[in-house]
């Protein structure tokens, strides 16, 4: 089990991010990266999650700041900050690394890494992922994941609502 020092060690900044995956390049490691909101962690996004794993030996979870996610989402979301957000993704098995991007898209952290493997769920096509053509420009793949029907934040959170009104 890990600790919790071993967790925020997960938790990285852009810099330490970047010397991190280039030390796991280094040693023949395959950097996958993947993004998201993560808002309330459910079985979809663990499922998801493993199976970005699988395609690589690191993988490396970019957060949207509490910010980005109420642009996207709406003024009554993040339900978590992006702490305790980031804390729970460190503490899956299969997340190597953990950082955050406060853009509109992780495309300029994704160019700063240049991951062997860019991944997004099924919901998006290969022209619609941020930074996919620089990591193809630069010999890596881009792939997608069908999705686990039924799971979703905004599923969850409407059911919840109705339970309490």
């Amino acid at each position: 089990m890990a600790t919790r020092a071993e967790l925020d060690a997960k938790i990285m900044d852009r810099n330490t991010l970047l010397s991190q995956v280039q030390a796991w390049k280094a040693a023949g490691e395959k950097v996958v990266f993947t993004n998201g909101c993560f808002d309330i962690l459910h079985f979809g996004h663990v499922d998801y999650l493993y199976r970005a794993a699988e395609l690589g030996t690191k993988l490396v979870v970019a957060l949207n700041t509490d910010t980005s996610v109420s642009a996207l989402k709406g003024p009554h979301r993040p339900l978590q900050d992006e702490a305790s957000r980031a804390l729970v993704m460190a503490g899956l098995g299969c997340v190597s690394a953990v950082t955050f991007f406060g853009e509109s898209t992780p495309e300029a952290l994704i160019t700063l890494l240049l991951p062997d493997v860019l991944v997004k769920g099924a919901d998006y096509t290969i022209d619609q992922i941020a930074g996919a053509s620089q990591v193809l420009e630069a010999g890596g793949k881009v792939m997608t994941i069908a999705l686990s029907a039924g799971y979703s934040t905004s599923a969850i959170e409407a059911k919840a609502r109705r339970q309490t009104s």
